[in-house]
């Protein structure tokens, strides 16, 4: 018997076709071309087609669309693919590296990271630490920190003492004053992050595994 190398499952939204990531191409389009004749279809339905670990060129997936939707009753609305292309893969490398900065960040000068960044030492007043992650300070945080700063609206800023003057998250910013009782009294044990209502928020430190429980894909701890 011959490896069916195209599996078409009925959902909710539609159709589901899961198309063989392991044969050759040629094979997988005369397949798919005999199932979507063979289909019996009443009214317009929507198909997603996932590709699994197959690179395809835009061509390729073009074709593929192309044949589903011949006999006219089949829309591709999504096409999956668990291939990513250099683009997307340069682009989690820059947003997934860690930087550390060891050292006094002085009035004036700012550091940049294109992901999270570890600074050991105390950011001054007028002095600033940009990253496109996550900022963790283990000093004192009395300038100003934009976390997030290529759109990563998940990031948070941490310090050892969190005092500073501008927290900016996204494209989103605070001017720290003596208005926020609650990060003055809590200034030794609480970050910054962008809550479920798009405004900056503070929290306590150990709340921050549960509002944000995949900053860390380290396993252990409680």
């Amino acid at each position: 018997m011959s490896k069916q190398l195209v599996h078409i499952k009925g959902t909710k939204e539609g159709l589901v076709l899961r198309l063989d990531d392991q044969c050759a191409y040629a094979e997988l389009v005369e397949e798919l071309e005999r199932k979507v004749s063979e289909g019996s279809i009443d009214g317009k339905v929507d198909v997603q087609l996932h590709l699994g670990n197959r690179y395809l060129s835009n061509a390729q997936q073009e074709e593929l669309i192309a044949i589903v939707q011949s006999p006219g009753n089949m829309h591709v609305s999504k096409v999956h693919s668990d291939v990513i292309t250099i683009e997307e893969s340069n682009e989690r490398v820059l947003t997934e590296q860690r930087e550390t900065y060891v050292g006094i960040v002085r009035s004036g000068q700012i550091i940049k990271a294109d992901g999270d960044i570890v600074v050991i030492g105390d950011v001054n007043p007028n002095g600033k630490v940009e990253a496109g992650g996550s900022i963790f300070v283990l000093g004192n945080l009395r300038g100003i920190a934009h976390a997030g700063a290529n759109g990563e609206k998940e990031s948070i800023i941490v310090a050892s003492h969190f005092e500073p003057t501008h927290v900016l998250i996204d494209n989103l910013i605070e001017v720290m004053s003596n208005e926020k009782p609650f990060v003055k009294e809590n200034s030794d044990q609480i970050f910054a992050y962008i809550n479920r209502d798009g405004i900056i928020s503070y929290e306590r430190l150990q709340e921050v595994r549960k509002i944000r429980p995949l900053l860390s894909t380290v396993k252990g701890g409680s």
